[in-house]
């Protein structure tokens, strides 16, 4: 899944940020609104990890998102 394509279902995956990083607040979420350098500027500010660390999260958390996100209706799979 491409990054604008998180952006603009920003507000059905944030469970699923919220899953992989229980750190971060609502509001943190509410703030990012989808864009990914702000989201790892926040994985940054809660867990006190290295702005690469962040981003490499950020990268796996995208790709991880590919098969599982949405309903069967929204979702688009690269066969």
């Amino acid at each position: 899944m491409n990054w604008d394509t998180i952006q603009g279902n920003w507000k059905q995956l944030t469970g699923r940020a919220k899953q992989q990083w229980g750190k971060l607040t609502d509001d943190d979420l509410q703030v990012v609104e989808g864009h990914r350098d702000m989201l790892s500027g926040k994985i940054q500010e809660r867990y006190g990890i290295a702005k690469d660390e962040a981003d490499k999260q950020v990268s796996a958390w995208e790709k991880s998102s590919d098969d599982t996100w949405l309903d069967a209706g929204t979702r688009t799979r690269r066969d």
